[in-house]
């Protein structure tokens, strides 16, 4: 183990951003959680803990591409508002929590950015949108990577695209021993 590697708790909050919230792919359910939310990353930034965000990005072809034919509306343009992380979580992305810019739902990259940061994942746990397309996919390339880690979601701390997704969501995961809070 590197001196600069350690096991830690690692929180991923998932596309927290303006257009899952309250712009073009907006929620009543994704804005109530926020609160939940940021609480969730404040303790977790004073408990030590790793704190990992992603961000949607897409470019201005969006359309034009899988993604957006199969879902066609424009969102998370990057360096858009909309592509922004959500204001109340924006000053926990600075002093070392990563932000990750993702080009579709899941990220491939998680050992990776791991290790640059020096993080061995002791327990991994999980907050975001949506709870039925990027949470649900992040949790499980998380669970075939580490699958002797602790993992978790906070229901709590999603929404999915509709109630009824959310709910099944959970129980996928739930399925692939990822604990629900």
């Amino acid at each position: 183990m590197a001196e600069n590697t350690r096991k830690r708790s690692v929180l991923i909050v998932i596309d927290m951003q303006n257009d899952f919230i309250d712009g073009a792919l907006g929620t009543s359910e994704a804005r109530e959680i926020l609160p939940s939310v940021v609480e969730k990353v404040r303790k977790n930034k004073e408990n030590g803990d790793a704190v990992l965000f992603t961000r949607d990005t897409h470019g201005e072809n969006y359309l034009d591409t899988l993604e957006g034919r199969l879902l066609p509306v424009t969102h998370c343009v990057k360096d858009t508002r909309g592509w922004q992380i959500c204001s109340p979580l924006e000053p926990y992305t600075e002093g070392g929590s990563a932000v990750i810019d993702k080009p579709t739902f899941g990220w491939t990259g998680w050992e990776r950015t791991f290790r640059e940061r020096g993080i061995i994942p002791a327990r991994i746990e999980i907050a975001g949108l949506c709870t039925d397309i990027c949470v649900a996919s992040n949790a499980l390339i998380l669970r075939a990577l580490y699958p002797e880690t602790d993992m978790a979601v906070d229901a709590s701390c999603c929404a999915g695209v509709t109630p009824e997704k959310h709910k099944a969501a959970l129980l996928t995961m739930a399925s692939c021993q990822i604990e629900i809070l």
